[in-house]
């Protein structure tokens, strides 16, 4: 039984892996962004290779330098339980490195030491990524035996920007000591003292190293490195009260996360969030637009005018095409093949410009802002639309709509339609200020909703079953074009003619 224990201490089952099939893979896609991994070879102060993962950008901007953290592995694990750190860091632009220390994993090494030579292999580590130009400042990430790992090296290392400590121990013996309890070995406790004097003997002198030296809190009031400590409280191989010794003990800014789980559950959602806002705060890593994304920036900040991050940039100007040939040429599908690629005017500009050319004759063109009780109502961004081109041009088989969305509101932007056909593009009727305000209003932004509006200086002489048809007519247009543009921003469907009803 002793020696099975022993077994368990320094010689715990090796993670033999196919590098190909469970790490990433050599170059791979991540939140729309490409990256790649580079796998290096190196030796350590015992003559020991150690096989190693470097995450990094497929491409980085000349002359820039990125923050990494080093991943530590626990007991019995490798560098493949580094792929959820990938995920959580590299879209933060920090990158990410890892390594199967010696005895563990594809590294060679017969024996694990629970971070005391694993403490080396980190500092070879450390010091491969000092000398790479394209690595600003280093941070530490570890979890069971890689946090101890982390602490006894940071003890030692000043420079580390922060590290992120997860289920680390306080004390190896007292460890040794408990699990006895947890385990549930009924003997008598002067008996397994006895026997963890003899174990030390033993792994004293296969692994070169003692178990008494493992006092991982003495080292906490020597450390100043800001941290964040993690530990599941329903842990019964390292129980949460090792972390609260070591979290109480700690010199530097420190910070302290339970969650539910044990020893080796996967770790919440909100845990991960709180180690990427930590080591975003102490690595401050730069921030370079992704290729794909400074296409749509000037769309980001229209105010209430928002584009959808999948918005494609073209479309937008072809909604404004078909706007621009729907007040020219109605009847014609020809009309909306201008280019608009190299258009140097933002799409509210371009909106701007046709609601300035909306055919509104008399005050009675404006009829459909009213309600029943000819107060400004708060509509549907549709009605404007459907309202004039049912005024201007009946025959108009086309009108575009705008749908933006994010994760956490929708909103809709009216949609624009025809002009009159009696009109040229030079002669556009004069529109008061005060009605061009409100319409230009209700076309470029969001509808606000329960917002008392003074009413318009309009006449009351109404016809109501003109209002109920307008009403029935403009709903049903509305909810067509709606599911048109949607189904078109999503890419389920392509931008279709259909008629108006």
């Amino acid at each position: 039984m002793i020696e099975q224990f022993v077994n368990f201490v320094i010689r715990p089952p090796r993670a033999e892996y196919n590098p190909d099939q469970y790490l990433w893979e050599p170059e791979f896609t991540l939140a729309g962004r490409k990256y790649k991994r580079l796998d290096l070879e190196l030796t350590n102060e015992r003559s020991q290779t150690l096989k190693c993962s470097h995450y990094v950008p497929a491409v980085i901007p000349e002359n820039t330098s990125l923050p990494c953290v080093v991943y530590c592995h626990g007991n019995s694990g490798c560098r493949a339980d580094a792929n959820e750190a990938a995920v959580i860091l590299l879209p933060s632009n920090i990158t990410l490195f890892t390594l199967d220390f010696a005895g563990s994993g594809l590294s060679s090494g017969d024996y694990v030491s629970l971070g005391w030579h694993e403490k080396q292999d980190l500092k070879c580590a450390v010091s491969f990524l000092r000398k790479n130009k394209q690595v600003s400042c280093i941070g530490l990430w570890g979890r069971s035996m890689g946090a101890v790992t982390s602490l006894l090296y940071g003890a030692e290392d000043p420079s580390i920007a922060g590290m992120v400590l997860d289920s680390a121990f306080a004390n190896l013996y007292d460890l040794m000591m408990e699990l006895v309890e947890v385990y549930k070995i009924r003997v008598p406790k002067f008996t397994v003292k006895m026997a963890v004097q003899y174990m030390r003997c033993v792994i004293q002198r296969r692994a070169k190293f003692d178990i008494m030296d493992l006092n991982v809190v003495q080292f906490a009031p020597k450390t100043f490195i800001p941290a964040l400590f993690g530990h599941a409280s329903n842990d019964m191989f390292i129980q949460p009260h090792h972390t609260d010794h070591i979290h109480q003990a700690y010199a530097g800014d420190k910070n302290l996360i339970k969650f539910e789980g044990d020893h080796n559950s996967p770790r919440p959602q909100f845990y991960y969030d709180s180690v990427s806002i930590f080591f975003y705060n102490v690595l401050h890593p730069p921030q370079f637009p992704s290729t794909c994304t400074h296409k749509l920036d000037k769309y980001y900040n229209l105010g209430a005018f928002k584009g959808a991050a999948g918005t494609n940039e073209s479309l937008l100007y072809e909604i404004i095409n078909g706007l621009r040939a729907a007040g020219t040429d109605a009847g014609s599908s020809s009309a909306a093949t201008a280019s608009f690629t190299n258009a140097t005017k933002s799409v509210v500009e371009l909106l701007t410009e046709r609601v300035n050319q909306l055919s509104v004759k008399n005050d009675n063109d404006l009829d459909f802002l009213l309600d029943e009780n000819h107060n400004l109502t708060e509509m549907d961004g549709n009605t404007g639309e459907c309202h004039l081109e049912d005024k201007s041009n009946r025959q108009t088989d086309e009108c575009c709509s705008y749908t933006s969305s994010n994760r956490e509101s929708w909103g809709r932007c009216s949609s624009l339609g025809g002009a009159s056909d009696g009109l040229s593009s030079g002669e556009q009727p004069e529109i008061p200020n005060h009605k061009l305000k409100s319409l230009t209003l209700r076309a470029l932004a969001t509808p606000l909703r329960r917002v008392q509006r003074k009413p318009l200086a309009i006449p009351k002489e109404k016809n109501r079953s003109l209002w109920k048809r307008l009403k029935k007519e403009r709903q049903q247009m509305g909810e067509n074009i709606s599911q048109r543009l949607r189904l078109c921003l999503q890419g389920q469907a392509r931008h279709k003619r259909t008629k108006s009803s």
